[in-house]
């Protein structure tokens, strides 16, 4: 992308759509009665290289979000000379054989999918001598294109999960059909509601909603998100908020 654009230029437009995404979420948080410092949004720079991270890190943007260990693990060691360091969170799908890919390196795992996939980040993290905070991915719109616990299988796997040593659950992630704001929100809703039946069942506090993306940020934060996640309305000069 930045072959395309000149630096400068494309550093403005990151500087404005930064200032435009805050705005959206101030008012998307004060229509539902928020204060929009509870919302915290991640740059997802999965698609884009390491200068356009610098260069988004540079407008004000703290955290940013990749899917594939093989790209973190890139993007971390063309990143070790940087005058601070960058954060990154884990938003992808996490197989078993990735793990020590991203234990130790990731301020945030959003993507533990299943119990199974919970022991096994435990274990690695046991071995190492370290705690991972992980968000519990829930697929609240029961699309079977989508992985992470249904509902009722957290219900029943939360207190086996919370007892595992090596983790440390800070909330849930979502993901809403494509498409359709209607479903979005009931999924967001769903989520919210799922994480209020867990609180009281366990007496964690889930502090992170991780949903909304570029496309249905706005209704996430109706909805009670606490972390949204925004790649191609962060990025791409293409990309229309309207």
């Amino acid at each position: 992308m930045m072959d395309e654009l000149d630096p400068t230029s494309y550093e403005h437009f990151l500087a404005l759509r930064h200032h435009t995404i805050r705005q959206r979420i101030a008012d998307a948080a004060a229509r539902a009665g928020r204060d929009a410092s509870e919302v915290e949004a991640i740059a997802v720079s999965k698609t884009v290289g390491v200068e356009e991270v610098l260069a988004a890190r540079s407008v004000g943007w703290g955290i940013f979000g990749e899917n594939r260990p093989q790209e973190l693990g890139r993007k971390l060691e063309a990143l070790e000379a940087a005058e601070r360091p960058v954060r990154f969170d884990m938003i992808g799908n996490l197989q078993k054989n990735k793990i020590n890919q991203v234990i130790g390196r990731v301020r945030l795992i959003h993507s533990i999918s299943s119990a199974h996939l919970a022991e096994a980040v435990s274990t690695r993290c046991e071995a190492r001598g370290i705690v991972a905070d992980v968000l519990l991915e829930t697929n609240v719109s029961g699309e079977r294109s989508k992985s992470g616990f249904s509902p009722d299988e957290l219900r029943s796997a939360i207190e086996g999960v919370l007892a595992l040593p090596g983790i440390r659950v800070e909330g849930l992630m979502t993901m809403a059909p494509a498409g359709d704001a209607d479903a979005a929100r009931r999924t967001f809703s769903g989520l919210r509601e799922l994480a209020d039946e867990l609180r009281g069942r366990t007496g964690l506090a889930l502090r992170t909603l991780s949903c909304g993306m570029s496309d249905d940020f706005e209704v996430a934060v109706e909805e009670g998100s606490t972390l949204v996640r925004l790649g191609r309305c962060v990025f791409d000069p293409g990309y229309r908020l309207d």
